[in-house]
């Protein structure tokens, strides 16, 4: 699996195609999808073209999608799995993760918010147990050939702790948010002791989802941070490209996004130097726990991951 790849996530349709091939043209081999993020038939559209060019053979890419919380019945886990193949345009996905613990009613394949998106309204289905949803995952990647590998996406210490016990495979991926206000160390440690791979999404915090929380609390934006500037001036490097550094040599694939050429590129050079012991440290206690990704409505569920104390 590539340590970096390109994230996905809220890239505008009539953009996103431009970026995969972009990225794919920089030396990316690795593009992280979601049928809930709806573009993945531009994403599949881009990926066609360069293999057409013979830029790249299939087998040279890493592709990971994601089931969406629609489709966590048994009877509807390959119906989400077949729409994200059919919609990419592949036979296969190099890694299919459960995108969230949480689980809401299925209907249909275009509807990912039935009720919508409220924590009043939003149609929460808490019968559909992760567990057993991780279960029909498991026989998919064991009796066919669509999945080369299986994983999780936003579950906790307790989530991982009951798919380790009730399930039979571990989990090749946990993806959660991390970035230099967010550093996750306890949910890291605990994954590499259990031997789950950790992706981080939202690298650089996503500033623009969070600007209301920086000007209430004083804080920079994160790419702005002066003691990440201050590293990235001393290597001559951007302090964004400081903040990618910092996770991968933490053993964390990083999946930055963007649709815009030069970031992309830019993005993509943190291969040529290293951070020293007290840089990392530095990035690592900058101070700030800055959780973006913590979306309301999904409270209503039994299941949601992000709670002080936690239990089913």
């Amino acid at each position: 699996m590539p340590m970096f790849g390109l994230g996905t996530w809220n890239s505008p349709k009539g953009e996103v195609k431009q970026a995969v091939e972009w990225a794919i043209d920089a030396g990316y081999r690795h593009i992280d999808c979601a049928h809930c993020y709806e573009n993945e038939a531009e994403v599949g559209e881009a990926i066609s073209n360069k293999i057409k060019q013979g830029i790249v053979k299939r087998e040279d890419l890493w592709i990971t999608s994601k089931l969406w919380n629609t489709n966590h019945l048994p009877e509807n886990v390959e119906t989400g799995l077949n729409t994200t193949l059919k919609n990419l345009g592949l036979d296969y996905l190099d890694l299919y993760l459960i995108h969230w613990p949480t689980a809401f009613k299925y209907a249909g394949e275009d509807e990912r918010m039935p009720g919508g998106f409220d924590i009043k309204t939003l149609e929460i289905d808490d019968s559909a147990d992760y567990v057993e949803t991780w279960k029909c995952l498991e026989k998919i990647y064991r009796e066919s050939k669509k999945l080369k590998n299986i994983g999780v996406s936003n579950f906790n210490t307790f989530q991982l702790n009951r798919i380790l016990n009730e399930t039979e495979t571990v989990p090749q991926i946990n993806q959660i948010e991390i970035h230099g206000y967010f550093p996750q160390n306890e949910l890291v440690e605990f994954c590499k002791s259990k031997d789950i791979q950790l992706t981080a999404y939202s690298p650089l915090s996503s500033p623009g989802f969070c600007m209301d929380f920086l000007k209430k609390n004083s804080h920079p934006v994160l790419i702005q941070e002066p003691k990440v500037v201050k590293i990235g001036e001393e290597h001559g490097k951007s302090a964004a490209q400081v903040l990618l550094r910092w996770i991968l040599q933490r053993g964390i694939v990083v999946i930055p996004k963007s649709v815009t050429k030069s970031r992309i590129e830019q993005n993509f050079g943190i291969f040529d130097f290293e951070l020293n012991e007290g840089q990392m440290s530095v990035i690592n206690d900058l101070g700030v726990s800055l959780q973006i990704c913590v979306p309301e409505p999904f409270k209503a569920s039994k299941f949601y991951p992000f709670v002080e104390k936690y239990s089913e």
